[in-house]
């Protein structure tokens, strides 16, 4: 149930252009190897070890022993949401993850999209009401995951739920996963609300469902209506 949950990790919808970072951007990214991570730039992103909590969160300078240490906790292939720290003259982005928000991802299903489809919002973090948490990386990356009922600041963002996901979160996730699809599909701005909206417009419909063309055309619009109302 681990292994399935993370093997759903590869929808990709590639009209993408490549990510320009900017100091601030919230991403979600892979690491591919020795502080480089993957986050759908022209260049890898780098996450250097003075740049992470330690985990247990301790600052301090940084040792030998950390950097060996932190190879155990980050593994190339594992995810992470991190902030963008500076952009260098070439445009590749340098991270950070100094803030017990950011850190490895555990299960969840990740997807990738046109990075100028994702609005700038104060937070991208959300949970939502429907039981599931929404990442909205800046770089076109998205982390749906089960809502944890608790996190643990002691670890330092290190630390991941290896617990089986429940049938029913698992079904949120789905859900919420193809009605990013929809949207994207339709070229919608994503942002909490409309991603809020847009599962609850498809709740009449099963999952399997909402990839139908005539279907994602009904919940876009039903989405797109309630927030005009919204805008009043």
């Amino acid at each position: 149930l681990v292994g399935r949950m993370r093997r759903l990790t590869g929808c990709s919808l590639r009209l993408a252009p490549r990510y320009n970072g900017e100091v601030g951007d919230i991403v979600v990214g892979r690491i591919t190897e020795r502080w480089k991570v993957e986050t759908n730039s022209r260049l890898d992103s780098v996450l250097l070890l003075s740049s992470m909590n330690l985990p247990g969160g301790e600052l301090r300078r940084r040792s030998a022993e950390d950097e060996l240490a932190m190879r155990d906790y980050l593994q190339e292939g594992d995810l992470i949401s991190a902030e963008v720290q500076s952009v260098f003259s070439d445009g590749a982005v340098s991270l950070h993850t100094r803030s017990l928000k950011y850190g490895k991802l555990g299960q969840g299903v990740l997807v990738q999209v046109s990075p100028s489809l994702v609005k700038r919002q104060k937070t991208h973090f959300h949970d939502l009401p429907c039981g599931a948490s929404v990442i909205l990386g800046n770089n076109g990356f998205i982390w749906i995951y089960p809502t944890p009922e608790q996190k643990d600041e002691e670890a330092g963002g290190f630390t991941t739920s290896l617990e089986p996901v429940p049938l029913s979160d698992r079904e949120v996730i789905s859900r919420l996963r193809n009605c990013i699809v929809a949207l994207v599909t339709q070229t919608f701005m994503l942002f909490d609300t409309s991603i809020l909206y847009c599962y609850e417009a498809s709740l009449p419909h099963q999952i399997k469902d909402i990839l139908k063309p005539e279907v994602m055309e009904e919940i876009v619009l039903e989405t797109r209506r309630r927030l005009l109302d919204l805008e009043g």
